[in-house]
């Protein structure tokens, strides 16, 4: 709110606003030495409305035009013309309007302590000018009381304003940032899901028509040049898919909170992840029992991930997945026993441990990435399942 507060009274006056001001400067330039002059002709005892009045008159409501974009030099200015106006004898009159509005604006533009001064001063000098300048009557304690009830009043209400649109501000901020919000975890949840699925099956085609190659030496020429075509494809179109998540996956966004897809199919997954050179294992530890949206699909998601780097990088291996249900979390592992970390690229170049992290992070959860004891790799995360939304 401190922000806000500051940016709010530190925003220069759109055109708009300055167009406005400067019609009711018009407005009250013209107005005001006439409304002056019938006032005066019913104050005896006063100094004639002559030239010079009308020219502080006017000075008065043309600084208005400015009220805005310079609060307090439009105060100063009104302040010092309508001091000049009583000091020089004038009748009372309608420049009182143009202090007012100055004063009003000096609030509801943040200027307090501007306004303070110009009140506390106000107060001190206007109401005693007849008294120490023309030998009158001092002010007696009602007018003193009227004139610090009026002060107060238009204190109370150009805080009011100020305070709504300070609010209403921050108000708009909140709702600009929330839609920005959206838009970060929908285009994360999109690069997410084209990972994990498209990325997936790209991968799986490219492994098997590699596997197809090495293993069917005798096949024909156009049968090996078109399995070779499609392993290309398969790598260019994971390459594509990498820079148009690399677009849509932007640094210091926040990890969006609704994964998709169950781990009622990982059997299915298993068995589609054993490939020649990749044998997997599932083991289920604790008492299966369904689990809240979020984290079901998360860690089936966790699990497909980790058996594709294990099938592009680990070589020839066994991968072991264990999905244990605790009282509390779940927690999914997968092992492998191939190349160690070494020989392989760095988890962290990719989009697949990112991709991780995020459903991971979005869950409140705590995941690891890296090698194990014994060589090979090791992912491991647990869940919450309490609380999970």
């Amino acid at each position: 709110m401190t922000a806000v507060n500051g940016s709010a009274q530190r925003a220069p006056a759109g055109w708009a606003s300055l167009a406005a001001d400067g019609a009711l400067a018009a407005v009250l330039a013209g107005v005001l030495p006439v409304a002056s002059y019938f006032a005066a002709r019913h104050q005896a005892g006063h100094r004639p409305l002559d030239a010079w009045a009308i020219a502080l008159v006017i000075a008065s409501a043309a600084a208005l035009a400015l009220r805005r974009r310079y609060p307090v030099a439009v105060l100063a200015l009104v302040f010092g013309t309508t001091l000049a106006y009583f000091v020089l004898g004038y009748a009372e009159g309608p420049i009182w309007l143009a202090l007012i509005t100055a004063y009003y604006s000096a609030v509801t533009g943040g200027r307090r302590l501007a306004a303070g001064i110009a009140a506390v001063a106000g107060f001190a000098i206007f109401p005693w000018l007849d008294y120490v300048l023309r030998s009158r009557p001092a002010p007696n304690l009602t007018d003193l009381a009227g004139l610090a009830a009026w002060l107060l009043v238009v204190l109370g209400a150009g805080e009011a304003v100020r305070i709504r649109r300070i609010r209403a501000t921050a108000a708009a901020l909140i709702r600009a940032e929330e839609a920005r919000r959206r838009a970060s975890e929908e285009r994360l949840r999109m690069a997410r899901e084209l990972h994990d699925s498209l990325g997936h099956y790209l991968s799986l085609i490219s492994v098997q028509s590699g596997v197809a190659l090495n293993l069917n030496p005798q096949l024909p020429e156009q049968a090996r040049a078109a399995l070779a075509a499609v392993r290309q494809a398969s790598k260019d179109a994971l390459g594509e898919l990498r820079s148009a998540l690399a677009i849509l996956r932007q640094d210091g966004e926040a990890a969006p909170r609704s994964p998709a897809s169950g781990l009622a199919r990982l059997g299915e997954l298993v068995s589609q992840a054993s490939v020649p050179g990749l044998e997997v294992r599932a083991e289920t530890r604790g008492k299966a029992r369904p689990l809240p949206f979020g984290v079901d699909a998360a860690g089936y998601r966790i699990v497909q991930e980790a058996l594709t780097n294990a099938r592009r990088h680990a070589g020839p291996a066994t991968a072991t997945v264990r999905v244990t249900y605790g009282e509390e979390d779940l927690t999914v592992q997968v092992d492998d026993d191939g190349r160690g970390p070494a020989a392989r690229p760095a988890p962290a170049a990719g989009n697949g441990i990112a991709g991780m992290r995020e459903r991971v992070s979005a869950l409140g959860g705590e995941l690891f990435a890296g090698p194990r004891p014994g060589g090979g790799f090791r992912v491991r995360a647990g869940l919450p399942v309490n609380g999970v939304r």
